[in-house]
């Protein structure tokens, strides 16, 4: 920052003042990325990609997120069980961004749909070969999204999921509730609530990518690259939510900005 735009900032008003000072570091990086031709992309993108030592444990007892149990029960006269987890409620939000007409996806790496892809006979070992299993098999592309996990409304965890791992600072007031659905009706059924907001790029006012140790891609499609997509028999890494979203916002709202 130089001397004359601190002398500038200096007789702002403070509210003012807060807002230049949490864009600044943004469009900083922003133009960075644009004159280097992409490298900061790519550098994500390889970080996400550097999979080393993965192997698998029993979980402990004490996780915050999964508690594994046993559920007994008396159904038409016969005693039944049923292994099953608990696990927190979730928020999910579909992103419409309507300057330059793009859904806003974001892309991760998950643990278990990698997993997933390791045959049964390589599970086996003490550690997963991540040179004939790359850590692509376990990228996904989903919607943003994040666990209930904060003394906070539905509404308020949404906003602060979009800015965490998307960037745009969207008022509660307009993020829409769509709908509710329970989601892993074989193992945990927890709930989640789906949420549509339309954002512009003058919202954007952080880079996204997710808080502490998490690496999150922000993917930007239109609607001609959402409706390819879609079409496609996969397999999909994405989970039955993203793909519900998808096909609500091409049945509700893609035909307003179809060009």
């Amino acid at each position: 920052m130089t001397s004359i735009t601190f002398i500038v900032i200096k007789f702002l008003p403070r509210f003012v003042v807060n807002q230049i000072l949490r864009i600044i570091p943004y469009c900083s990086r922003r133009k960075k990325h644009l004159s280097s031709g992409g490298i900061s992309f790519r550098r994500r993108k390889l970080k996400m990609e550097d999979l080393t030592r993965l192997y698998c444990r029993p979980l402990p007892s004490d996780s915050p997120y999964v508690k594994p149990f046993r559920c007994h029960y008396t159904q038409g006269g016969k005693q039944k069980d049923w292994d099953m987890l608990e696990v927190h409620d979730s928020v999910a939000i579909i992103i419409f961004n309507v300057t330059r007409n793009v859904l806003i996806f974001v892309k991760q790496f998950r643990p278990a749909i990698y997993y997933s892809c390791v045959l049964p006979v390589d599970r086996e070992e003490d550690e997963v070969d991540t040179s004939k299993y790359p850590a692509s098999l376990g990228i996904t592309l989903e919607m943003c999204a994040g666990i209930v996990d904060k003394n906070k409304s539905l509404h308020e965890i949404a906003r602060e999921e979009v800015l965490e791992e998307c960037g745009y600072d969207v008022p509660i007031t307009e993020l829409h509730k769509i709908i509710s659905y329970r989601a892993g009706v074989g193992v945990q059924g927890s709930l989640q609530t789906m949420f549509y907001c339309e954002v512009t790029d003058e919202m954007k006012t952080a880079k996204g990518g997710g808080v502490d140790d998490e690496i999150i891609e922000v993917v930007e499609q239109s609607i001609p690259e959402v409706e390819k997509w879609i079409s496609t028999p996969g397999p999909h890494n994405s989970p039955p939510s993203c793909l519900f979203a998808v096909m609500w916002f091409l049945l509700n709202k893609a035909e307003k900005y179809r060009k």
